[in-house]
């Protein structure tokens, strides 16, 4: 997995020294992240314009913030084309999954051993899976 630190005025290492929030993106594939200080990107779409993408590509990235102590706290939308999968509920299943996985290595290779959830305001998609 490339990951790009996006440090601006805020440098990534700093902040993981001082445990500060870090907001990330990770594409889909797992092939891709961006990670910054919180405080530097504030929103995920911010994050992504400021490493050169137009924002708009929003829909192809599982989206966190983390620290360690709070651990990764997953923005849980999922896109209505994600994979083709035209049946919710499978398209659902199937993005919980592949984020657990893609996120979950993010966090190993970043060095965070961190529990991974989703705030409730989020969870109405989880409805489809029960």
């Amino acid at each position: 997995m490339e990951i790009i630190k996006y440090d601006g005025n805020l440098p990534v290492d700093e902040a993981m020294k001082a445990d500060e929030p870090l907001l990330a993106v990770i594409s889909f594939d797992g092939e891709k992240a961006i990670v910054s200080h919180i405080d530097e990107a504030v929103e995920h779409h911010i994050l992504l314009r400021k490493a050169g993408y137009t924002g708009t590509e929003i829909d192809s990235f599982f989206r966190i913030a983390v620290d360690r102590a709070e651990g990764a706290s997953w923005t849980f939308i999922c896109p209505a084309d994600y994979k083709g999968i035209s049946d919710k509920t499978r398209r659902v299943a199937a993005f919980y999954k592949d984020g657990f996985s893609v996120i979950s290595r993010f966090l190993a290779e970043i060095g965070y051993l961190a529990d991974i959830s989703i705030p409730k305001r989020y969870r109405r998609h989880m409805e489809e899976l029960k």
